[in-house]
């Protein structure tokens, strides 16, 4: 896939806070001392007035959120993953989720392909943190198309939304006429009746090219993108589990708690078939280039087309 565009996640959310900002005049943009690693400086250039620098203080930040939010702004409260999901945890649930403040969390620099930043910055953990929280919308998009169609969605929504964003360039695979951005449902890329592969984030473009390794090879596997987690397509997750009876979910990201764990809770309750997850298997990341880690962890294209024939051959 190397002919194909490729973009970081985080600079789609830098411009499309940018290219909202005056569509949208109560939004407004909070960064912990991160602006250029997040990439709300794009928006802060444009709109200086409506962009604050909390310093490094994410706590307090996500507090400013909640009070900007209920005067009636939408703010976006932006950091790393590990510090937007892990260290203002508890500022999330209790001042946005528990009064479901209209609060939007932008998380940039998630999963293991943060790269050489390290295991203390590689969040493998943020979507199992902000999945247990009542009412709080979880997005994972795929690619550029996604994540600027994500960051509208999550505007016009009311109430707390969590948005992951990655650091590494990722291949644009949603750039044709007929995409469509809908919270609550994933999308089928690919049709098939022997397996269904479930993809979230830059998992999505692996996926897609299992797919068509898999279909050389006569093997005829159903794609999904969940880029919403929360709340889950269980409609379509249920129709897959019917049709195909075998998945293998796989994400950047623990395999407790994440994508894995939220299909299973629906196939366990509504449709129990064999379920392999695939992702970060308890373990912690380490220092090294994003791809590389990527390749390291099983999460490659070959990796799933090897889960996908162990499935089918037992």
């Amino acid at each position: 896939m190397a002919d194909i565009k490729k973009i970081a996640t985080r600079d789609s959310y830098g411009n499309a806070l940018a290219a909202l900002a005056n569509e949208y005049p109560n939004l407004v943009v909070l960064d912990a001392d991160l602006a250029g690693a997040t990439k709300t400086a794009t928006f802060k250039k444009a709109c200086p007035e409506r962009h604050i620098d909390c310093g490094i203080a994410e706590a307090n930040m996500v507090g400013i959120a909640a009070g900007l939010a209920s005067c009636g702004m939408i703010p976006f409260a932006s950091s790393f993953a590990m510090f937007a999901a892990g260290r203002a945890f508890e500022q999330i649930r209790n001042s946005v989720g528990y009064p479901h403040a209209n609060v939007k969390i932008g998380a940039t620099h998630a999963g293991i392909s943060v790269g050489e930043d390290g295991a203390t910055h590689q969040c493998n953990e943020d979507i199992a943190l902000m999945r247990t929280i009542p009412g709080m919308v979880v997005i994972n998009p795929a690619d550029d198309v996604e994540a600027k169609a994500a960051v509208k969605a999550a505007i016009e929504h009311v109430g707390p939304v969590y948005l992951r964003f990655g650091r590494m360039a990722v291949p644009v695979i949603n750039d044709h006429p007929d995409y469509k951005f809908e919270l609550g449902k994933g999308i089928v890329l690919r049709d098939g009746k022997d397996i269904t592969i479930v993809a979230t984030g830059l998992m999505v473009a692996e996926a897609v090219e299992a797919g068509e390794k898999l279909a050389a090879e006569g093997i005829d596997a159903r794609i999904i993108n969940i880029h919403t987690i929360k709340p889950l397509d269980e409609e379509l997750i249920v129709k897959a589990a019917e049709e195909t009876g075998k998945i293998i979910t796989i994400e950047e990201h623990s395999v407790i708690g994440g994508l894995g764990s939220a299909v299973c809770d629906v196939v366990s309750a509504k449709c129990p078939v064999p379920v392999v997850k695939m992702g970060v298997q308890d373990v912690f990341g380490h220092s090294g280039p994003g791809g590389d880690l990527i390749t390291e962890f099983g999460l490659r294209a070959a990796n799933i087309v090897e889960e996908a024939k162990k499935m089918l051959n037992k």
